[in-house]
């Protein structure tokens, strides 16, 4: 992988490319583990708010 991460032109991509240029893969883990924990907690709060007819 190249060192030049300037043609990302999302923060979130280049992020992704320093962590993986930089082999932590345990935080990237940790971040999408986050994430993910973040996206069900949404889903079970959209779920909660809905009425069932």
């Amino acid at each position: 992988m190249s060192d030049n991460i300037d043609h990302y032109s999302d923060p979130q991509d280049a992020s992704l490319a320093l962590y993986l240029m930089d082999n932590n893969g345990d935080e990237l883990t940790d971040i999408l583990v986050a994430a993910l924990e973040d996206a069900f907690r949404i889903l079970r709060e959209d779920c909660a708010s809905q009425t069932m007819h």
